[in-house]
């Protein structure tokens, strides 16, 4: 049971679902009792959208200390696989969301589900249609024209009971019959116009094998799963308005004055630059566009692990968006900063150089390995610092160097100074060409009053550029991803196939990338780095030692908005 909520100790700031669950505690329904439920179809991924749903099943019900049921929605076990239900689980538990004992399933109920169905036939309320579901189609009639009554639907209640178990001991093909609810053919809202309740599927399920051989429809079985479970708040996104008028007619066949669940409403997360529909989806990883449902280009909850997102992050996303009645498209550069202000929070700081130029420091020996401390995060005093060695040759992005610079240009060029982080101040004497006259090296010398502590190391250069060991380095390969679509609302693009949207550089892979020796040997799957003046990194699950593979989660700045702005 809920607890008790006085007036006058009411939570501020809630939104409109919220203060409708709060206003229903207030009034006492349902005995008082929260029990919200995030009911999931086990037929894909779930993705950045189901997010926004798990925080508001959960969510919801923790603010106001009820209880929130995982309950799978698998009515049709073509689409269904045991896979899907364990990522599932898997990432609402990342999350950071627990559904207890309370795990069910919509098969839970087939047995309660097939008897109501018996009793609405036996009352006049359902009957068995054989036309196809073209003819059906045909004449449901639009919203303004009525539509056509079923040549079946006069059948006596004997002859639908006969039919309806025939269905099931599986007597007839797939498509042959349907069992449909007998409400109105007339009703102004076409999801009235006798609803299909039961269709034949004879494909096995995952968890009931062979038993059954008709499977209820998602109208007709959400209502009565929420009510066998005891939900009181059925909250779900805006497409389901036009539904809840069967949601109602359906649960009332069961539900009375103590207690009936009640279905809300709130608008979907809709990202730019992304696809939601879970069948585009399933395209893409079916047609090896992607790398599978956990392609860290993808907008999957494991897509988005992969890379490098945090739980964290991504609930404050949602939060920031929050919840309306009325759709919108997120710019994914909202999604984008609450990643990279949580990672810059947490993230440690490392050196890795992308495009290794080899820079030679000709006044240092050659045999001498001198330690330098790096801070681990400047936003984080308890995050320590950690040990960097500094050698004679080291490497430094081709980038940071130009022979012929331009004014302003703050890096590293002939006759010029800067400081190597966390280290020396060096200056570049000389620049080595091969025979085709491509840089291959650089000479250089330091000022070894300039490291922290000496006497010079308040000495000021306008760059500062981060660097590794030559000698100590270790070879790693960077995956750098981007979105995976090159327009903004790709479901605006109604003339082209989705597909042709793709961005063709939403993934590109720099191998002999040369990272410091604690990275590699800190670099387990999911723990945030910061690849110092680069962007933020986490190792990819294919990462081993001898072969390190790095996800650049996102980079620093959003060079998106910038381009778009220009």
């Amino acid at each position: 049971m809920a607890e008790e909520i006085k007036e006058e100790n009411a939570p501020k700031g809630l939104n409109f679902v919220e203060q409708m669950v709060y206003d229903d505690l207030q009034a006492g329904k349902n005995g008082g009792r929260l029990n919200t439920r995030f009911p999931p179809e086990p037929n894909g991924y779930l993705h950045i959208g189901h997010a926004k749903a798990i925080c508001m099943d959960f969510g919801v019900a923790e603010k106001f200390g009820g209880t929130c049921n995982l309950r799978f929605d698998d009515t049709n076990p073509v689409k269904e696989d045991v896979e899907y239900v364990d990522s599932i689980r898997e990432d609402i538990h990342w999350l950071g969301f627990d559904w207890g004992d309370r795990e069910y399933y919509a098969s839970d109920y087939f047995p309660q589900l097939y008897d109501l169905a018996i009793r609405m036939i036996k009352e006049g309320k359902a009957y068995v249609d054989d036309q196809t579901s073209e003819e059906i189609a045909a004449q449901k009639g639009t919203p303004t024209t009525a539509g056509i009554e079923s040549p079946y639907r006069s059948r006596s209640v004997e002859e639908n009971l006969d039919l309806f178990e025939r269905m099931n001991a599986g007597e007839f093909d797939e498509g042959a019959r349907v069992l449909r609810a007998k409400i109105d053919m007339a009703s102004p809202n076409m999801h009235f116009r006798d609803p299909i309740m039961y269709r034949i599927i004879k494909h096995p399920h995952h968890r009931t094998g062979t038993k059954w051989k008709v499977y209820p429809m998602y109208d007709f079985a959400h209502g009565q799963s929420d009510y066998f479970e005891g939900v009181t708040h059925s909250i779900c996104t805006l497409e389901f308005v036009v539904h809840r008028p069967l949601y109602e007619y359906f649960v009332k066949e069961l539900a009375d004055d103590t207690y009936c669940p009640r279905q809300i409403e709130f608008n979907r997360l809709n990202l730019t630059y992304t696809v939601m529909s879970k069948r585009k989806l399933l395209q893409l990883v079916k047609e090896g566009l992607v790398a599978g449902w956990d392609d860290p280009r993808m907008p999957t909850i494991s897509g988005m692990r992969r890379r490098g997102f945090t739980p964290r992050s991504i609930r404050n996303f949602i939060d920031r968006i929050g919840y309306t009645k009325y759709e919108a498209l997120n710019s994914v550069s909202l999604l984008e900063h609450a990643v990279r202000e949580d990672l810059n929070a947490v993230a440690t700081r490392v050196m890795a150089v992308m495009n290794p130029l080899k820079v030679v420091i000709t006044n240092y020996p050659e045999d001498k390995v001198q330690m330098v401390e790096m801070e681990n995060n400047p936003e984080d005093s308890t995050a320590g610092t950690h040990q960097m060695p500094f050698t004679r040759e080291i490497y430094i992005e081709r980038d940071d160097f130009m022979e012929n610079p331009p004014k302003k240009f703050f890096r590293l060029a002939p006759g010029g100074e800067v400081r190597l982080k966390g280290a020396y101040i060096i200056k570049c004497e000389d620049v080595i060409k091969d025979a085709e006259g491509n840089i291959v090296e650089l000479h250089c010398t330091y000022d070894p009053d300039t490291l922290s502590g000496m006497p010079g190391s308040m000495r000021k250069v306008k760059g500062t550029l981060h660097w590794v060991s030559a000698d100590k380095a270790v070879d790693a390969t960077a995956r750098i991803y981007d979105r995976l679509f090159n327009v903004e609302n790709p479901a605006a693009e109604t003339d082209k196939d989705f597909r042709e949207l793709l961005n063709p550089d939403s993934l590109k892979v720099v191998e002999g990338i040369k990272v410091e020796p604690f990275l590699a040997e800190n670099a387990e799957p999911g723990r945030p780095f910061q690849f110092q003046r680069i962007g933020y990194f986490t190792a990819d699950k294919d990462s081993k030692p001898g072969l390190l593979i790095f996800n650049r989660t996102i980079a620093l700045k959003d060079s998106w908005e910038k381009t778009k702005d220009k």
